[in-house]
């Protein structure tokens, strides 16, 4: 039987999560699972909003990483930049816990 995370694990990773930036969230979810694949990267799911996701299928777990897209113009300068704002674990149709 694979080793699946349970519902408060899969909270406690979320939680874990949200407190990183998107670059260190991205190699804490990818030193997870050694078969872990990239489902699709910054996808525009919602207005303003960009979504990566990975699924880890040894742990059963499906983890949404929602981003914000802010520009500031100062000193007639533009910078942009990704902002982690939500993360979203679920588990994947196999895991039942």
């Amino acid at each position: 039987m694979a080793n699946y995370l349970n519902q408060q694990e899969r909270e406690d990773l979320a939680k874990d999560l949200s407190k990183l930036k998107f670059g260190q969230a991205k190699g804490k979810i990818r030193g997870m699972d050694q078969h872990v694949r990239m489902a699709y990267i910054r996808n525009v799911q919602t207005v303003g909003k960009w979504a990566t996701r990975y699924e880890l299928p040894s742990l059963g777990t499906r983890v949404t990483l929602i981003e914000s897209y802010a520009t500031d113009t100062n000193k007639g300068k533009t910078k942009s930049d990704y902002e982690l704002v939500e993360v979203i674990v679920e588990p994947t149709s196999e895991n039942r816990t």
